[in-house]
């Protein structure tokens, strides 16, 4: 099995703590990993990338929000147990992933298969292709065959992964626990099982899990093999091997270059310069959904005017509706539609250009820009998001604009698609900027950083 590849390090350490009781042991995770941008290697232009980026943004939040409406109630348009061995500095490569995310290396199986997955903060669910179900969509690994591994075990429709997974939809047919789940620009399915799974080319890690042997049934995911799910729901590999805590630092996809992703130990901001101090805010749990991370934003600021929005517009409601949500996967930035009709007066009033009398594609408000001038030549305030305690996030131009078209200056945030559907802060807006999701602590925290320098 070779997944080695010179430019992308993972290393992953095991500490062992005993406690009272001889026989138990707490595993600890810390690893970091670096990934290429979505768009890294390919032929588009930055104006190409960022339509791109909004169209594929536009489809993912329609079908989170279709499901979110669903779980709410609302209409709509448009844990397995894990086992560790004994993991000394072990390696996991990590490969460019053409328009939809990025790809990590594993082994599937006992011997392990070769598979490549794509990280999603969308969705808890690590599944793979694998020949059981028969998959239809074309992979540069071979399929995974369940049939060649030992350690495969299908779960029953009374196992607890079937009963509590945040599936698009379920169903048990032969006693099988059998999912779908759409992921805005694919949909894939499959029946749950548990397997072990190999972290490393050098030093291999095997780790027991809860996994889709599945398919796409829609869309594609450009020769990968599945997706490796981190979002707060209970399938999810975080929640499975019990890691703490978990970071990233996107560079802006762009500029081609590589966002550091860390996990337990390794996830700590105080270990890393920033370019601002860190600040931090409680992490918010929506009591009837487990699709996004919430957090407690209270008000916006347009340079050094306040928006007349109100705290309560923003609130995460005890029905599930509303809040403000944290989405590495989604480009553009979304508000409730009071919020972003505030900002999108702010914003005719403080930029210094005529309006454009049409939209590029899925972007609602434009400018125009003067003859021969790029946005790099434009100023305009910062964006404020006001959290709860008093936290501030300051957003540069580049992180709330976008020239997607040529003399065409676009605002990246559009409005929430369906009443009730929360603000979610994308990963435009978190460019430049470390931000760290604390498990435990059920914390936030975040600080400027230059993050190709990490």
């Amino acid at each position: 099995m070779a997944y080695h590849h010179p430019h992308r390090l993972l290393l992953v350490f095991l500490a062992i703590v005993a406690t009272a009781t001889p026989s138990i042991a707490i595993f600890h995770f810390d690893f970091r990993f670096d990934t290429d941008g979505p768009f890294s290697g390919g032929r588009l232009s930055r104006r190409d990338m960022w339509r791109r980026a909004a169209l594929e943004s536009k489809a993912r939040h329609a079908a989170t929000s279709a499901r979110l409406a669903k779980a709410l109630g609302k209409p709509c348009d448009g844990t397995g147990s894990a086992t560790a061995g004994d993991i000394s500095a072990a390696d996991v490569t990590v490969t460019p992933f053409t328009h939809q995310g990025h790809v990590l290396s594993v082994g599937i199986g006992t011997p392990p298969q070769a598979s490549k997955v794509v990280l999603d903060m969308g969705s808890d669910l690590l599944w793979s292709q694998c020949s059981l179900v028969g998959p239809s969509v074309a992979q540069e690994e071979p399929v995974y065959d369940p049939s060649r591994s030992p350690t495969f075990s299908l779960l029953p429709c009374n196992s607890t992964a079937c009963a509590e997974g945040a599936f698009t939809s379920k169903s048990c047919t032969d006693r099988r626990c059998q999912y779908e789940n759409d992921y805005g620009v694919l949909t894939a399915g499959g029946v749950l099982a548990t397997e072990t799974f190999t972290f490393g080319s050098h030093h291999e890690v095997a780790v027991n899990l809860t996994f889709g042997c599945g398919k796409l049934t829609n869309g594609t995911i450009a020769g990968a093999s599945g997706i490796l799910g981190l979002s707060p729901g209970p399938l999810s590999l975080l929640k499975q091997l019990s890691i703490p805590k978990f970071s990233y630092c996107l560079t802006p996809f762009a500029d081609r270059k590589t966002s550091p992703v860390m996990f337990g130990a390794m996830a700590d901001l105080a270990k890393y310069k920033t370019t601002g101090k860190i600040q931090t805010v409680p992490l918010l749990k929506n009591p009837v959904e487990d699709l996004y991370y919430y957090v407690p934003m209270v008000g916006i600021s347009l340079g050094t005017k306040k928006l007349d929005v109100s705290a309560e517009s923003l609130e995460l409601q005890a029905d599930g509706t509303g809040g403000t949500a944290v989405d590495s996967a989604t480009t553009l930035a979304y508000l409730v539609p009071p919020a972003f009709e505030a900002l999108k007066q702010a914003v005719v009033e403080a930029v210094k250009l005529p309006a454009a009398n049409k939209t590029v594609d899925d972007y609602p408000m434009c400018f125009v820009l003067p003859k021969g001038m790029t946005m790099d030549g434009v100023e305009v305030p910062q964006l404020v998001l006001h959290f709860d305690g008093g936290a501030e996030m300051m957003l540069s131009r580049d992180n709330y604009f976008q020239e997607p078209s040529p003399g065409m200056m676009c605002l990246a945030v559009v409005p929430s698609p369906f009443e009730g559907a929360p603000s979610v802060i994308g990963n435009v807006q978190q460019q430049n900027m470390h931000v760290l999701y604390d498990l435990e602590k059920r914390t936030f925290s975040y600080a400027p950083t230059q993050c190709d320098k990490l």
